[in-house]
């Protein structure tokens, strides 16, 4: 005996679901898995909840039908695969519905500090009393993991409200999610244009990020589609650029800024952060050497007619600090933990004065006497 798909489907097409009447092909209840070996028939039954009362009883009945329409001999008992229906991720526009602000940090160049700037200003904004996010959207050099210390973490799923969401890791009062968590950390992520944006709508769109305040990105360095899918998939508040003085970095922090205030993405830049303004030795803490350049992302602040945001200098305990596990905004007593202070108030009242900008103008009607 030759058994097709089709004499399955028609088969079990005669099988009513009991709380609607309705067949559970009409339900759209049978996976699109239907597997023939032989004589050995398999297949999967979809129910909107692991404890629908029904389970047991519609799989007895689609049993029956198989053995009663395409024949008594097939093997068919035991077969049944039973799956509970996954909600599906919200539409673009009603992602992270709980988050009031999310601020994308960019470099138009890799080695400017960017993750640094972009870690700190996290902790900064926690150590302010807000409550922040932290998203590492650099897929192909995620670098979070390792600044805040937490390499061997593995975020797990749990059920909200019928979707499996992903468990954001907690850190500092930071909640903080990196492809680095679900990679083996010593191999090259070798992944298409496509792939590494999906992984990355995974992350926002299937974790349980909760009520935040701010939501900080750590987008990769350049331009790419990371990029786009980041301003295609969530309602930006604002860019916050980090660039060196240096002209080579300054160059391509125009392009990405660019970039951003091109037409066709229309995001506004809260401001530049110049990152690495300034050598300072800890013996000679008034002393201040310009390996760089001096003031280079003032000045192209000034030439965009955009914010600078905050000057950060070298100092060696930011990167001892970013290898360590502890970033240096945890210490507001030392003069880069000032820094990152005084760089996340600047962060917070240009997010304010956009959002003022964002809002409708209030028409009020006054009486007349």
């Amino acid at each position: 005996m030759t058994i097709y798909p089709k004499m399955v489907r028609d088969a079990l097409a005669t099988v009513r679901y009991p709380g609607t009447g309705k067949s559970i092909i009409e339900m759209d209840m049978l996976e699109d898995d239907i597997r023939i070996d032989g004589n050995r028939v398999s297949f999967s039954l979809i129910f909107d909840k692991p404890t629908d009362p029904f389970i047991k009883s519609v799989v007895k009945a689609c049993e029956a039908a198989i053995l009663t329409y395409v024949g008594d001999e097939v093997d068919i008992k035991g077969n049944i695969a039973v799956l509970t229906r996954k909600k599906a991720r919200p539409e673009v526009e009603k992602l992270l519905p709980n988050v009031k602000n999310i601020i994308a940090v960019s470099s138009g160049k890799g080695g400017v500090g960017k993750s640094t700037v972009a870690a700190n200003l996290a902790v900064a904004l926690s150590r302010l009393g807000y409550r922040v996010g932290l998203l590492d959207a650099d897929i192909f050099g995620p670098s979070i993991p390792k600044m805040f210390s937490v390499e061997d973490a593995r975020p797990y799923a749990e059920e909200v409200d019928g979707r499996d969401l992903i468990i954001p890791i907690e850190k500092y009062g930071i909640k903080l999610l990196s492809i680095g968590f679900f990679v083996e950390p010593n191999q090259a992520t070798l992944w298409r244009g496509g792939m590494a944006s999906n992984a990355l709508k995974q992350l926002i769109g299937d974790s349980n990020w909760g009520d935040l305040d701010y939501f900080v990105i750590d987008l990769p360095p350049g331009t790419s589609d990371i990029h786009l899918t980041i301003v295609q998939t969530l309602a930006v508040t604002g860019v916050v650029v980090v660039s060196t003085p240096q002209e080579v970095a300054l160059a391509d922090a125009r392009k990405g800024i660019n970039m951003f205030t091109n037409e066709k993405v229309d995001v506004p830049i809260l401001g530049i952060v110049e990152n690495m303004s300034w050598f300072t030795p800890a013996e000679l803490p008034d002393n201040r050497y310009y390996i760089f350049g001096k003031e280079g992302a003032k000045k192209l602040a000034e030439e965009m007619g955009i914010l600078l945001l905050g000057q950060i200098p070298i100092v060696q305990s930011i990167m001892e600090s970013g290898d360590s596990g502890a970033p240096s905004a945890l210490h507001p007593e030392t003069m880069t933990g000032q820094a990152f202070i005084a760089l996340a108030e600047n962060v917070v009242r240009q997010t304010e004065r956009r959002n003022i900008e964002r809002e409708p103008t209030r028409i009020v009607k006054v009486k007349r006497n």
